[in-house]
């Protein structure tokens, strides 16, 4: 299994250390813009495989290095900006980025998966899947899997059970319209009730990225975590469910966009996706995500960066 990773920031170093560490892949090409970061980070990489367990050979290289690539994950991104005022601003520098890269990547490895984590994710997924040209079952994002995370781990705590025993989504835009999937929340068969609580915790959620931003400048570890799920679920086929920003093409009524719905990943990419029998109050707020993410989309096309 050969992962390229293109963008070698913060995200994109922390999920190389990840998938060193597991041993979830057998090559791993790191690419950034700088070269000379992306060779010190698979040095450093290197050396640490004294202390792991498995051996991935992990190199830095261009474009041309990730040729036959399984799984190529786009954690590349413009510099946010202080003067921008919206999201969407950076879409449009991400724009000429992934104009230039997408195109070049899916034409190197024409059977690869993408996994899409740059922001605006759920704009730069949907330019992601038009761009490469790829079928909709292999070109995703990791859209509201770090928040459903953030989400299940508040709830866990609120009511004293391990996170991995909660059944709750986040579900929509990985951004300011996203909803709680309350009317199938459950854990251990047992509803979890829409209340003033638990709509405070789902509140916390919708904050935490910004919380953690505001203290140490950036996020790194949750979401290489999310990511670093995403591709063990295909490397292994493991047939995990979990939200993530795929095309939607009908559901509810919605089409032509990315919006985070369950998924099952395996091998192939997108197994399946679920369509949950969401409440009318959720439907409405789905399809509020929907003219989010499609006037973000329509916004991005109209600069390159």
């Amino acid at each position: 299994m050969k992962v390229a990773i293109v963008g070698v920031g913060r995200v994109g170093a922390t999920l190389a250390f990840l998938l060193v560490e597991r041993g979830i892949v057998d090559e791993l090409v790191l690419v950034d813009a700088d070269a000379r970061v992306a060779e010190g980070e698979a040095l450093d990489l290197v050396h640490a495989q004294a202390f792991t367990h498995h051996r991935t050979n992990v190199s830095a290289g261009s474009v041309e290095e990730t040729a036959g690539s399984d799984i190529i994950v786009l954690a590349c991104s413009a510099p946010w900006r202080g003067e921008y005022k919206s999201r969407f601003e950076l879409g449009r520098a991400n724009m000429g980025i992934f104009r230039e890269l997408v195109p070049v990547l899916a034409e190197r490895s024409p059977g690869a998966k993408m996994l899409v984590i740059s922001n605006p994710a759920d704009v730069m997924t949907y330019h992601t899947l038009r761009l490469s040209g790829f079928g909709w079952e292999r070109v995703f994002g990791t859209g509201t899997l770090i928040d459903s995370a953030r989400f299940r781990m508040l709830l866990s705590r609120a009511l004293g059970i391990h996170p991995d025993d909660v059944r709750a989504y986040i579900l929509g835009e990985h951004g300011e319209t996203q909803f709680p999937e309350f009317s199938l929340a459950v854990v251990g068969g047992t509803r979890i009730v829409d209340d003033a609580g638990t709509r405070a915790l789902f509140r916390e959620t919708t904050r935490a990225g910004f919380e953690v931003v505001e203290r140490k400048g950036h996020t790194s570890y949750a979401i290489s975590m999310a990511a670093a799920l995403v591709i063990e679920a295909i490397a292994l086929d493991t047939r995990r469910t979990m939200p993530l920003s795929v095309l939607v093409d009908g559901y509810l009524g919605v089409r032509d966009v990315c919006l985070s719905l369950p998924v099952v990943v395996g091998r192939s990419g997108i197994v399946r996706v679920l369509y949950p029998e969401l409440s009318g109050e959720e439907a409405a707020a789905f399809r509020r995500c929907a003219e989010v993410v499609r006037a973000g989309i329509d916004e991005t096309l109209g600069g390159g960066g």
